[in-house]
């Protein structure tokens, strides 16, 4: 078990507990762009961190789906989600945002049964590969919800109820004019910090050298977090098995980069 898991008392957040109209360029992860041709005025973009692509779906996928979606695929609710009662039990909560096509959540999830996990994406065919993972090793301690990731946090996660938050190979949008579509922002770092509870982590890794760099600033400048590297990146956890693609890359020698913060005591 995660050291980092254990009973933590109540805590409540203010300044970091964000409304929705404080953070107007706040990356998301489902919101559409709004078509400005059909306004009156010209309407002001949201900064989205993704690109929604057509993905294929495979009939595996198609049949898990229309199978298993209604038991483990979570309608976005504009209310806290009662985790006791999704899982029928009490146990520590994680949350990882953009699970691609799911494999090493599923993974995680499997070898971490005392733990509960939800998986945000956006990705139709990455819901679909992890339901069918879900089906195939009878995971019972995950769900999904399919929606923006920025309003799920805001409305459907209560602060300080996470025991944990992790976030692999985000987009690392690698052209400079595109950095601020980058997930890891000042403002959304702030957010995170605040679902989690003290001693709660946040886990993050990238495989682009710019990107792990203004992670390591970013999350260094939240005064809410703390590095448990006293080096800057942290070695890979335990939990965090490596995928295909990243194994193949470290092969051909491409770098990897791992970040694990905690949430700081309630002052």
């Amino acid at each position: 078990m995660s050291p980092f898991l254990f009973p933590r008392p109540p805590f409540t957040v203010t300044a970091s507990d964000l409304p929705h109209d404080t953070t107007p360029d706040l990356p998301t992860e489902t919101q559409a762009d709004t078509d400005a041709a059909t306004s009156p005025r010209p309407a002001q973009r949201a900064i989205r961190s993704y690109v929604l692509r057509a993905g294929r779906m495979g009939t595996g996928q198609q049949r898990a789906l229309e199978e298993l979606g209604p038991r483990f695929v979570l309608p976005f609710q504009a209310t806290p989600l009662d985790a006791g009662a999704v899982f029928t039990r009490e146990a520590p909560l994680v949350l990882e945002i953009g699970f691609g096509m799911g494999q090493a959540t599923a993974e995680i999830a499997q070898a971490r049964p005392e733990t509960d996990f939800v998986g945000v994406e956006v990705h139709t065919p990455g819901v679909g590969a992890l339901l069918k993972r879900i089906g195939e090793l009878d995971l019972t301690n995950l769900r999904i919800v399919q929606h923006d990731a920025v309003e799920v946090l805001r409305q459907m996660v209560a602060p300080a109820s996470l025991a944990g938050i992790h976030i692999y190979f985000p987009d690392p949008w690698h052209k400079k004019k595109h950095h601020k579509r980058r997930l890891i922002q000042t403002d959304f770092v702030a957010l995170l910090a605040s679902r989690l509870a003290p001693g709660g982590y946040l886990h993050c890794a990238t495989d682009w050298q710019d990107y792990a760099e203004q992670m390591l600033a970013v999350l260094g400048g939240e005064p809410a977090l703390v590095n448990t590297s006293a080096v800057g990146y942290a070695p890979r956890p335990d939990w965090r098995p490596l995928t295909k693609f990243e194994n193949r890359g470290l092969k051909l020698g491409h770098g990897v980069w791992d970040l694990l913060f905690v949430r700081q005591p309630a002052m």
